[in-house]
């Protein structure tokens, strides 16, 4: 099971060149860049690590995409997604958000359903993932 989050999510994972292309797209935009990174993707888990600050003032993607490789290398076994931000209308919102690299092994979600008052049903979201400490959560699922 591959965990769908952000734009592209349902598409094969990116390439780099691809990446490359939504990064320039971003930057002609205007948008500044950031990269993140999680171990807990938890769908309603939206405050990931900051790798490093935001990427201001850049017009090619190079330097995303060496900020990316280093994230990659650090954290292989992570999620890694890169955001972009339009502070237009006053505020910074998010404008873009997409994956860029994801662990080997994702062990999935366990979906919980609570059967209630009067059969009224609520539903929990759990990651596998979270049974390990925090940093190695997918390192204990290689063999």
């Amino acid at each position: 099971m591959k965990l769908r989050h952000g734009a592209f999510s349902y598409l094969p994972d990116l390439s780099d060149e691809e990446i490359a292309a939504q990064v320039r797209y971003a930057l002609h935009q205007g948008w500044p860049l950031s990269v993140e990174y999680t171990d807990d993707p938890h769908p309603r888990n939206i405050y990931w690590e900051m790798w490093g600050l935001p990427l201001f003032d850049l017009d090619e993607p190079d330097g995303v995409l060496a900020e990316i490789n280093a994230c990659r290398a650090t954290f292989p076994q992570h999620y890694i997604r890169v955001l972009a931000y339009d502070a237009r209308l006053g505020r910074q919102t998010t404008a873009i958000s997409f994956l860029v690299h994801r662990p080997d092994i994702e062990p999935g979600f366990l979906l919980t359903r609570t059967e209630g008052k009067d059969r009224q049903q609520s539903y929990g979201v759990h990651s596998y993932a979270t049974e390990g400490p925090a940093g190695n959560r997918y390192e204990s699922t290689k063999e």
